[in-house]
């Protein structure tokens, strides 16, 4: 392994002086869409229709933009609006292969990555393109690669390491916290660590327990590692590449029911920041904050809200670690109650830390006791319908609501 990353070094210039600071990036929110369910996939249109059902389990489907905005603006074809669509794999490929080409020492390594094209096709092509030392096949070994990704770092390249499923990433935990997020500190700055770890999670379409794994709460309290999420395919390229741009270790969380949404997003380069939160929709009754799927369940939610003529305010918090607490309290100060959606565990979750945050600087603008909604303190059941129950549905999202605004 010393040998391929030392052909990679030949090749490659290695400079670590650049750093890249995500605060000078900032980009208007881009809205979603509604969805078109297909089987058990998800694609996103932009008419607002969608077509087909779930099939099997009377589930109602999902809808992914309800009531994005107060003002909704006249239906156009997406052909007539500038940029180019893709689905949210395609979204993350694209911003990985830009970084490739614009960066020699943007190097990618997991199973399956290389001519395969990834387990759900992210790396598809690259391969071909970069060859086998930039797109690295491992063994099944994740604290193997995984720890020879973060020495590659510290020696200058770039990696962009792939978790197949974000499970079996636990396996590597140690290389995580020990070694990527206190590299920096404990070799008193010698050592930058620009290391990118990737992979799906979240409960899917009955995967089971081990691979229905959110592990935001796992790796949350590592110190040096930064975590975001995404949840469009506009923010998945952004974020992949202010991730990989970064001086720092940072963990992309992508959810497995997302990679097939769609949206239109711009043919210019773009680059998100890693701190900043995203106002999906603007309200004045109720702050609502979330990330990945539940951001869907959320606007399905506020569909029926509005209706029932509550006026919520939804912030995709994107940024897991570090929360953007100047997004979060302006939105706080204004609505004076807060509901957490999330599809974390409860105990010891996102939405835990993010109660205490807020607790702790803007107590004196609520009116009201913060509520979070959680996935139960379960394993994923294999059942449909059970695993259904685990996780948090719109009807208690507009419950809730409800009752914070009595």
């Amino acid at each position: 392994m010393a040998a391929i990353f030392q052909g990679i070094g030949t090749t490659a210039s290695l400079s670590t002086s650049n750093s890249f600071d995500s605060k000078r990036f900032q980009f208007p929110s881009r809205r979603s869409y509604l969805s078109e369910r297909k089987g058990n996939l998800f694609v996103m249109r932009s008419e607002g229709r969608i077509i087909g059902g779930s099939k099997g389990r009377g589930t109602s489907p999902l809808v992914t933009s309800a009531v994005a905005s107060k003002a909704e603006s006249s239906s156009t074809s997406t052909a007539s609006k500038p940029g180019h669509e893709l689905l949210l794999f395609e979204a993350l490929r694209e911003g990985l292969e830009e970084e490739m080409i614009r960066d020699p020492t943007v190097c990618v390594m997991g199973e399956d990555v290389g001519h395969y094209g990834g387990s759900y096709k992210v790396t598809k092509g690259l391969a071909e393109k970069y060859g086998d030392l930039r797109v690295l096949d491992t063994p099944i070994a994740e604290n193997s690669f995984t720890g020879m990704a973060i020495g590659a770092a510290m020696t200058g390249l770039r990696p962009v390491v792939e978790g197949m499923n974000m499970g079996f990433l636990l396996l590597a935990f140690n290389q995580i916290s020990n070694n990527c997020g206190m590299l920096h500190y404990t070799s008193g700055g010698q050592f930058k660590i620009p290391v990118v770890i990737r992979g799906p999670g979240g409960v899917g379409r009955q995967l089971g327990a081990e691979h229905s794994q959110r592990l935001e709460s796992y790796f949350q309290s590592i110190p040096g590692i930064q975590m975001v999420a995404c949840s469009t395919p506009y923010n998945a390229k952004g974020l992949m590449k202010a991730a990989i741009r970064s001086e720092n270790p940072v963990i992309l969380f992508e959810h497995v029911l997302l990679y097939n949404l769609k949206e239109r997003i711009p043919d210019e380069e773009y680059v998100l920041s890693l701190e900043e939160a995203e106002m999906v929709r603007p309200g004045e009754h109720v702050t609502i904050l979330t990330y990945s799927r539940m951001r869907y369940h959320v606007m399905q939610a506020a569909k029926t809200l509005v209706n029932k003529g509550y006026d919520p305010e939804v912030i995709d918090i994107r940024s897991l670690k570090p929360f953007d607490l100047y997004t979060i309290g302006n939105s706080v100060k204004k609505t004076h109650r807060v509901l957490i959606v999330e599809e974390c565990m409860r105990t010891g979750g996102i939405g835990a830390s993010l109660t205490a945050a807020i607790n702790e600087n803007f107590h004196d603008y609520l009116d009201a006791p913060i509520v979070c909604l959680s996935s139960q303190d379960v394993p994923t059941p294999y059942a449909g319908t059970l695993e259904e129950w685990t996780v948090v549905q719109p009807a208690q999202i507009v419950t809730a609501v409800e009752q914070l605004c009595r």
